[in-house]
């Protein structure tokens, strides 16, 4: 894949509507692992889980948070969608013990090219926390993601797993998650095409949809210098459902908009952990984000949003994401844009602003009605 050409700096701003109330996270360093080795074993156990009850037997870390004598606690699950098994997995402070206050539950939705926990539980050693499900399990969120449809573990078919097959997915995980958790509803976290999945599936199932937060997304992809490049091959997505994603293209994610907005090794790690999975991924995503925008229509996301953009991020103007804030029809809501980050929120150098921004924009107080004056 041919990497986007490298854009100028833009003015950054910062656009917000309501208030960041949280008080600044501990930064601390839980460690995060993305094993191949794990991996195999949940897909040797894949076909007896989805027979049964969709659990796998835990996988519990052997790390203290915080000095409190709490550890993390992980699980493994299957959701079923027709004939395709998507894998699922879970972070949490303690294992859950039924009954008591539930923490709540924030849903990771992974983009185009990487899988679930190499995206969202990677560890690089040497250089601090990446993972973003310890992050936020110590932040006290339930925290769960899945591999949609011909990705990591989760099932391949004749399919392209494109953003409305991403929709379906999500709603096949969600019984599960209700099911293990008693929560209706949920935060839902979506990165780049992630993005793209967690709005459609916030404007088919708001009932299901606490506060959403989207990053690296685009609405229209007007301007976007990544799509226009992309935009070369979409003679190749519409005839293939699969395309090449090698260890070169998983690097140019972290080259492609500007070099140096992450710490070096990390496209290394990241690619260590993803290309045991295969060599390839699905083109449903490429093919929607380049012929088919926009996918998500603002006026009919109902649930409280964060808009979060790096200020070196070639998917999508700040103009584009400007009018989509403008549309959207709850006023809870707040766009960001983060100085010397680029397309890679989760995973830039300057993460730690990013897992700020979340957990003030998911703490939000409750909002109170207005003082009525006699």
């Amino acid at each position: 894949m041919s990497a986007t050409a490298k854009i100028p700096s833009r003015r950054s701003f910062l656009l917000r509507m309501g208030v960041l109330g949280a008080a600044a996270p501990a930064l601390s360093s839980l460690a995060a692992l993305a094993r191949p080795e794990d991996a195999l074993a949940a897909d040797q156990r894949a076909e007896g889980a989805a027979a049964g009850t969709g659990r796998e037997p835990a996988h519990k870390t052997a790390h203290e948070v915080g000095g409190t004598g709490q550890k993390l606690w992980s699980q493994e699950y299957w959701a079923q969608r027709g004939d395709i098994k998507l894998y699922m997995y879970r972070k949490r402070l303690g294992a859950p013990k039924g009954a008591g206050a539930a923490m709540p539950v924030l849903f990771l939705v992974h983009g185009s090219s990487i899988s679930s926990r190499p995206s969202f539980d990677l560890s690089v050693p040497g250089r601090g926390e990446y993972s973003l499900m310890n992050q936020f399990a110590e932040y006290g969120f339930d925290v769960w993601t899945m591999d949609f449809e011909g990705y990591g573990r989760s099932s391949k078919s004749a399919g392209n797993s494109n953003i409305a097959d991403g929709v379906a997915d999500l709603k096949a995980a969600m019984e599960v998650v209700k099911r293990e958790t008693g929560q209706e509803r949920c935060h839902f976290f979506g990165e780049s095409s992630g993005g793209l999945r967690a709005g459609a599936f916030a404007m088919e199932m708001p009932e299901r949809v606490n506060r959403l937060v989207l990053a690296a997304f685009t609405y229209t992809g007007q301007g976007s210098p990544t799509l226009t490049d992309r935009a070369k091959q979409v003679d190749f997505y519409r005839t293939h459902n699969a395309r090449p994603r090698d260890r070169e293209m998983i690097l140019s994610i972290f080259t492609r908009d500007k070099p140096g907005t992450s710490e070096p090794g990390v496209g290394d790690a990241l690619a260590d952990a993803e290309l045991p999975w295969g060599d390839s991924v699905p083109t449903g995503t490429y093919l929607d984000m380049t012929a088919n925008l926009p996918v998500v229509d603002p006026l009919k996301v109902h649930a409280p949003a964060l808009i979060v953009r790096g200020e070196y991020d070639g998917i999508a103007t700040e103009e584009d994401l400007v009018s989509f804030f403008q549309k959207l029809p709850n006023r809870d809501r707040q766009l960001v844009v983060l100085p010397g980050m680029a397309h890679s929120l989760v995973m830039g150098i300057n993460r730690h602003e990013f897992w700020y921004v979340m957990r003030a924009f998911l703490n939000m107080p409750p909002r109170q009605d207005s003082l009525k004056v006699s």
